[in-house]
């Protein structure tokens, strides 16, 4: 991990990070997208424009590169990346600082009054941390993920998210664990960055907010960090109309969003409701769990598939007290995903029932003879990608059908 390759392609494109309207730069473990998603909405309410660049993509690519508000076209993509592609001039480059470049020379060349930036792995050494001076920070909670490359310890992993703190640069921070917050209070001392801390300087009992339009009491946490983030903000104006506006308006797909209509709801009887959601770790299956619990009418069936790097019996155990069944699939046409039979039956090993499913399509239609019952499809963004290709995308602006997640 380096920040070397990419400076070295962006000086070579002219440094189009240095022509880029102000930029709130997000960290975190959990929640980046969805504070993301809030923010974009807020100052959508206000009349005003954000690029917004977010990782990974569900079903396009170019979801991950939204100039003013709308995933760029096909035709302007391939144009970016081969002008990318041409100045690399053949030199080591990874997939995500080749993609974070295009995204920052689409930016430069079309007026927009924010840029809402995601980071792709850790902080410290994230190809979007070339950013030298961001409007303002935010760093979302911080948990265990991604060990191989950001450390085993809670203070590891926050160590390199809190290398997106800059000198003079307002930092809106999310309830930590005391370990994180210790690291990221001490980064932000040593390098002069102010903070602005949950329950201090903001959080949901300073803010009357509207309830958020993404589901599950986790996102009354990020739409507050998001409101936090936009009391910080005063040269844009965006008063507590557009504010709550946006909070209420707010879509993230693969968030807890129900799916109906044709496609994998369609397998399903009257009665049944059919549920996605793309968190992938332990602090993920957390809130899965807590928001599962609201579900007491009727019985809840879980298709999980998850990437060979994730602990998938440690997450199915947070949902297994919750499930009435639970089958695991593959994540289709991703060569790094679990095989659902082995984690399967690892799971039997540690004592849960939990049975294994040819693919997804077939997990839902076995559930059919059952008494009608929700069923929870998560475990993976890539599985949640793939189960969004099956319902379909708007074909004229390549949107994801907006979710109905009531």
């Amino acid at each position: 991990m380096s920040l070397g390759r990419t400076e070295r392609l962006l000086a070579a494109l002219g440094n189009p990070e240095r022509r880029l309207p102000p930029v709130i730069h997000v960290a975190g473990t959990n929640g980046k997208g969805s504070v993301i998603a809030f923010l974009k909405a807020m100052f959508e309410a206000a009349g005003l424009s954000a690029h917004v660049y977010t990782s990974p993509h569900l079903v396009h690519f170019r979801e991950r590169i939204a100039v003013r508000g709308v995933p760029i076209s096909d035709g302007a993509l391939v144009d970016i990346l081969e002008e990318c592609e041409a100045a690399n001039d053949g030199a080591p480059i990874t997939f995500f600082e080749i993609t974070t470049a295009a995204a920052f020379l689409a930016f430069s060349r079309h007026p927009a009054d924010i840029v809402l930036l995601e980071t792709g792995l850790g902080g410290r050494f994230d190809s979007t941390n070339v950013i030298a001076t961001p409007r303002l920070c935010a760093i979302t909670p911080i948990s265990i993920d991604h060990v191989q490359f950001l450390g085993e310890t809670i203070a590891e992993i926050a160590f390199e998210k809190a290398g997106i703190l800059k000198p003079g640069v307002g930092c809106v921070v999310a309830p930590q664990s005391p370990e994180a917050m210790r690291v990221i209070f001490d980064r932000a001392a040593e390098i002069g960055a102010t903070l602005f801390r949950s329950e201090q300087d903001w959080g949901v009992d300073k803010f009357h907010m509207p309830v958020p339009g993404l589901a599950g009491a986790h996102q009354i946490g990020n739409a507050a960090q998001a409101y936090g983030c936009i009391h910080q903000l005063d040269e844009f104006h965006i008063g507590d109309a557009a504010a709550r506006e946006g909070i209420a308006a707010a879509r993230w797909p693969a968030r807890l969003q129900r799916l109906t209509g044709a496609g994998l709801a369609g397998e399903l009887p009257a009665g049944w409701e059919l549920w996605l959601d793309g968190g992938h770790n332990l602090s993920a299956a957390d809130a899965l769990a807590a928001f599962a619990q609201g579900w007491d009418d009727r019985p809840l069936h879980v298709i999980a598939g998850m990437l060979n790097n994730r602990d998938a019996v440690a997450f199915l155990h947070r949902l297994a007290p919750l499930a009435q069944s639970i089958q695991t699939v593959a994540i289709p046409g991703e060569e790094n995903t679990h095989d659902p039979e082995l984690v399967a039956r690892a799971a039997r090993h540690a004592g849960l029932d939990v049975r294994s499913a040819s693919n997804i399509t077939d997990a839902v239609r076995g559930l059919a003879g059952q008494p009608a019952g929700r069923v929870l499809i998560c475990g993976s963004l890539y599985l949640a990608g793939a189960v969004l290709a099956m319902a379909g995308v708007d074909s004229d602006a390549g949107l994801l059908h907006p979710p109905t997640d009531k």
